[in-house]
């Protein structure tokens, strides 16, 4: 049975990324006549496509909880695996994310994500980093939608810990948007390394917005305590044990 999963999964990756192809080249003479409307349309196309594909080709169904954040807002999200990237922005109808700067040379990826208005960071320049991050997220290139930072900086495996980084806290006081905090279980299902994707549900929480004027360590606290509790909650929902 574990064989058959694995020639699932196999069959699913290479589909996604011939789709990923497909939507980018065809998508792209749209996008670059409709501008940052029109790349969105592509973008979310492809994520609904792979949430859609995931569950007939291996049995992983996806679900979105909460109210769906539609005002202009920062997201601060758990990050477990590339499906939970493609399922918030499925869910959210003016999408944008803080990302590695390296992705921007990315085929296809890098060229919707500079349409859709994506705030490239080098993580390696830490103060500066931030400094040009705040910068870029009050250009008038960037304004307007829901941006999305995952608030660890990086992919976490189910179950593990790892610290929340000082960004979103600075991006929330210094743009002083609502805050939606975002939850997840997809690494139980879709891990960070490896071909196996299980079935299951796989479900993205949008928790209870936080009003803007917190002091920025009570609020770096507030997002870690909500974002791992609702997130350890899902996992165990999905029957994993968590430590």
């Amino acid at each position: 049975m574990i064989v058959v999963q694995y020639l699932r999964s196999i069959f699913f990756i290479v589909q996604m990324y011939v789709m990923l192809a497909v939507f980018a080249v065809g998508g792209l003479p749209y996008a670059l006549i409709g501008g940052r409307r029109a790349a969105i349309h592509v973008c979310r196309g492809y994520c609904k496509w792979v949430c859609w594909s995931a569950g007939w080709a291996v049995g992983l169904k996806t679900e979105v909880r909460g109210p769906i954040p539609k005002g202009d807002v920062l997201i601060a999200a758990k990050h477990q695996s590339f499906l939970d990237i493609l399922m918030i922005y499925a869910a959210i109808p003016r999408g944008k994310f803080i990302m590695k700067k390296e992705l921007v040379w990315t085929p296809f990826v890098g060229w919707y994500a500079y349409l859709i208005g994506c705030i490239p960071v080098d993580r390696g320049k830490r103060g500066a980093a931030i400094k040009a991050m705040l910068a870029q997220a009050k250009n008038a290139r960037f304004a307007g939608g829901q941006l999305v930072i995952f608030a660890q900086g990086t992919r976490v495996a189910a179950g593990a810990k790892k610290p929340y980084k000082i960004g979103a806290g600075a991006l929330y006081t210094d743009l002083g948007l609502t805050c939606v905090p975002a939850a997840t279980n997809v690494g139980v299902f879709w891990p960070r390394h490896g071909i196996l994707r299980k079935p299951g549900v796989a479900i993205v929480e949008f928790l209870p917005e936080i009003e803007p004027g917190l002091q920025i360590g009570d609020y770096m606290k507030k997002i870690e305590a909500e974002i791992e509790t609702a997130s350890d909650r899902l996992m165990a929902e999905a029957g994993f044990k968590v430590a």
